[in-house]
């Protein structure tokens, strides 16, 4: 029966349906439980061993809490997550799968989160899109399954926007939930600082509607919201000085910033596709439904028409997306830092709410369900391909080190950020350290980080290398790639082979592992 309603009327305009209802269509319902199942059961599943950032927060987070805090100010991170994982480790241990089970039990909990604020912003069909999306997508599945805080970015940006939600569009100012708002507002803070252009955004907003109300008297909700979130702001002030020293003396030394159209493009391609080949199709589908949930207008099952003036129904979602990227890039360029897509884990729920809202605008009901079914299944070759994907090289060369290292044999990872992944499989019972500094693998000081690189001298470690090795064993873990080491590692091989027989043990296996890096040898003198 061709389905009927009011002249002038489009589906992505109508009231959202009763919160309390979770019915769709149930070939909705089916495709978006499948995907849920699948979500849930990968977001436990991977192959790889830890790399450096997952290591390196392992290694930090196992310190007693006074002296997790002092690691994090050489580190360039906020504490929330690592706390978090200190105390999971306590109950679970410290093995590759217990602690990647923190990130992938954050992720799960982000999707009956998405269903909500899904169902809220367009009824139960928008709010199953939204889940199956989130569910499915290799961003999500890929740090639901790394020891790393964007779990919980996702799952507190959630949170949230549904008390912003609560508060603004249903008019439930309640005391709990401005407190609610103010401890999100705190816990983002002290779990990423691109966090800090998303709550800027979002201020802007607020006071966007509070200015266009200026002279009706009427302010609503908005001044609350804004003391709620400067009241997170306050409780966020103790970590202010070691916030600006880190500011002052780490950075991202292992890159600078990219041009903003590579931002989008990047980010676009891993929160749809992640890193396999055909991944930017895949991008290109994806966001191409995303702009049809900001532009279009569903008018029968043969017709989407686009309003260039967007549809109002998710305008607040994509100007936040919009601002916090721009906030985010000029902020990069004018302190000449790097981007990492999983920087924008901010905005992640956010576009995937256009996209979910896209798929809705399609109005004929096989329709709706083929284009989903199309969304899902080519954002599933990114999640399996995280399934099998191989983050470092570390394992193998752990274990060819292993294979022939004997007592006293030394080994130096070039450059030390190899040293966090590496020595995690390598274990303790063979010396290890790492190129400039002589320092333990386990950690990495980034506080003038590219001034000590540059200042190190090849020669001179290698010298006091071979000093420390006397006629035993020697192997170095190198990589020539990495910023701010120019041709040292090179040049440390080099000075090594001069002194004593040196042989390639382990290739470097580039094409394979993300963290990849070759093992050269000086036997046994």
């Amino acid at each position: 029966m061709r389905e009927t309603r009011p002249q002038g009327e489009h589906p992505d305009e109508r009231a959202p349906e009763s919160p309390d209802g979770l019915g769709a269509p149930p070939e909705i319902l089916v495709v978006a439980l499948a995907a849920v199942a699948a979500g849930i059961v990968l977001r436990f599943v991977t192959r790889s061993a830890l790399w450096l950032d997952e290591a390196l927060t392992v290694n930090i987070a196992e310190l007693a809490v006074t002296d997790l805090f002092e690691a994090l100010r050489q580190d360039g991170h906020p504490p929330l997550y690592y706390l978090m994982l200190h105390g999971w480790m306590e109950l679970f241990g410290t093995g590759d799968v217990a602690v990647r089970a923190l990130s992938g039990v954050l992720g799960v909990l982000s999707l009956p989160l998405a269903f909500l604020y899904g169902r809220r912003r367009g009824g139960p069909v928008l709010g199953w899109c939204l889940t199956a999306v989130v569910a499915l997508s290799p961003f999500a599945l890929r740090y639901s399954t790394e020891t790393r805080m964007y779990s919980l970015v996702v799952l507190l940006v959630l949170v949230g926007a549904l008390l912003l939600d609560d508060v603004m569009a249903r008019g439930r100012a309640t005391p709990l939930r401005l407190v609610g708002i103010a401890l999100t507002t705190a816990a983002l803070l002290y779990t990423h600082y691109w966090a800090i252009w998303l709550l800027a955004a979002v201020t802007l907003g607020l006071g966007w509607r509070l200015w266009r109300r200026r002279g009706s008297g009427e302010r609503g909700p908005v001044v609350p919201v804004l003391g709620a979130m400067v009241l997170g702001g306050v409780l966020y002030l103790p970590w202010v000085p070691t916030m600006l020293y880190q500011s002052a003396n780490t950075g991202t030394p292992w890159a600078g910033p990219v041009r903003p159209t590579t931002v989008v493009s990047i980010t676009m391609v891993d929160f749809a596709a992640g890193s396999f080949p055909d991944g930017p199709l895949v991008a290109f589908v994806v966001a191409t439904v995303a702009l049809l949930g900001l532009f279009g207008r569903g008018i029968d099952r043969h017709t989407i028409r686009l309003d260039l003036r967007t549809v109002p129904q998710l305008r607040p979602e994509a100007a936040l997306v919009a601002l916090t990227m721009v906030l985010g890039t000029v902020f990069i360029y004018a302190t000449w830092s790097a981007y990492a897509t999983r920087y924008a884990a901010v905005v992640l729920p956010l576009y995937f709410v256009l996209v979910a809202g896209g798929i809705t605008r399609f109005v004929g009901r096989a329709v709706r369900v083929g284009v989903l079914v199309v969304v899902l299944t080519a954002m599933s070759i990114g999640a399996i391909w995280n399934v099998r994907d191989q983050r470092t090289q570390a394992r193998v060369n752990a274990e060819a080190i292993a294979s022939e290292a004997g007592p006293g044999d030394l080994v130096i990872y070039c450059p030390d950020q190899l040293g966090p992944a590496g020595s995690r499989e390598l274990g303790d019972d063979i010396e290890q350290v790492v190129y400039p500094t002589f320092g333990d693998p386990e950690r990495i000081d980034w506080v003038d980080y590219g001034e000590r690189n540059t200042a190190a001298d090849p020669d001179a470690f290698a010298a006091e290398a071979l000093a420390r090795a006397g006629d035993r064993g020697i192997f170095l873990v190198w990589n020539a790639s990495y910023r701010t080491f120019e041709t040292q590692c090179e040049r440390l091989l080099s000075a090594i082979a001069t002194a004593r027989p040196t042989i390639e043990l382990v290739p470097n296996r580039g094409g394979t592992f993300f963290e990849h890096a070759t093992v050269s040898w000086s036997p046994p003198l």
